[in-house]
């Protein structure tokens, strides 16, 4: 009877250790479970300035039905509140599910001030941040003015914001996604330089709520830079690459030259660009790629000097980026 006694005790404490570590083992094995978010991204698909812009907007939602992102987002210079590209921002409203703007630098052309740009969009602010699935979205505007009176083109991020970004990193309790239309990184913003000493500052202390990557357009290159630690990668334009006046070649019909006056001046691409990236915690970061060629002459075959052999094609190339979580 005591021996049964025995049996018996051992063999419950045996069942208490395995619920013990199987419960432990089940909870390491969540906590380790990575965290991903997947989201559409295209870049200055420029309405006023192509004549397909309606076609390249509809490729990139239909595609957004088999890509299935948590979120879609576009990274600015889409176009303004002018009427007769409302076309437009109505193909971008048709998307059903969680969608933001970046506000580029043509956002404001045609004498439209920020305020009629925001207001167009149905955003507060030109600045601002969003969550999804264990990840903290920051979006920057790259529009700042140094001084008051200054005229033309930003690329500044001023005091009002960056200290609000500092307030963001800090608030932040997982790891940080950063979108601007003008980048951070080497081609970036003015004060860029300053910007990376904030994060790298950041990234210094942080354990759980790390900077990744800022995705940025305005360039119309296709380049990655790990500055750091920090990604910095710039997302082709949906559509072309600037050429400028004095570079100027007829590409399309003698009707689309008179009505896009400013076309002949792009050397564009055939198709679309855009891309889907999922970011994991495990510490990659994965971006599909999409290749097109250039309507008409490319741009060295009129004159232009490309300086970036490497950086401006009529591509968005596959990457998988590797960070440390």
């Amino acid at each position: 009877m005591k021996n049964h006694f025995y049996i018996f005790r051992g063999a419950a404490c045996l069942f208490i250790i395995f619920l013990f570590f199987g419960s432990l083992l089940s909870t390491t094995s969540f906590a380790q479970k990575a965290q991903k978010v997947k989201f559409g991204l295209f870049t200055d698909v420029h309405v006023p300035t192509m004549h397909d812009a309606k076609e390249r907007l509809m490729a990139f939602m239909d595609s957004m039905k088999t890509a299935k992102p948590d979120f879609i987002i576009e990274l600015g210079d889409f176009g303004t509140p002018a009427p007769k590209y409302a076309y437009g921002f109505e193909i971008w409203k048709s998307y059903a599910g969680p969608k933001y703007q970046v506000i580029g630098n043509h956002e404001m052309d045609g004498g439209f001030s920020l305020q009629q740009a925001l207001a167009y969009r149905g955003m507060p602010s030109s600045y601002y941040s969003f969550q999804q699935n264990g990840f903290y979205f920051i979006v920057l505007d790259g529009n700042d003015k140094k001084t008051p009176d200054v005229k033309g083109y930003q690329q500044y991020i001023g005091e009002k914001q960056l200290a609000w970004l500092k307030d963001e990193l800090a608030k932040a309790k997982t790891p940080i996604v950063i979108f601007s239309h003008q980048g951070l990184g080497k081609d970036g913003v003015d004060n860029s330089a300053d910007i990376r000493a904030m994060l790298e500052a950041h990234n210094a202390k942080a354990k759980k709520n790390k900077i990744i990557a800022n995705f940025y357009g305005h360039i119309h290159y296709d380049r990655a830079d790990n500055i750091n630690g920090i990604w910095y990668v710039c997302i082709n334009s949906m559509s072309y690459k600037w050429l400028g006046e004095e570079y100027g070649h007829v590409r399309y019909s003698e009707q689309i030259d008179k009505d896009f006056k400013w076309i002949k001046y792009t050397a564009p691409y055939k198709d679309p660009l855009y891309t889907v990236i999922e970011i994991s915690t495990k510490g990659t970061i994965s971006i599909s790629g999409k290749k097109s060629e250039w309507v008409g002459p490319a741009p060295e075959k009129v004159g232009f000097p490309v300086q970036n052999n490497e950086y401006e094609v009529p591509e968005i190339r596959a990457r998988i980026l590797k960070f440390k979580p």
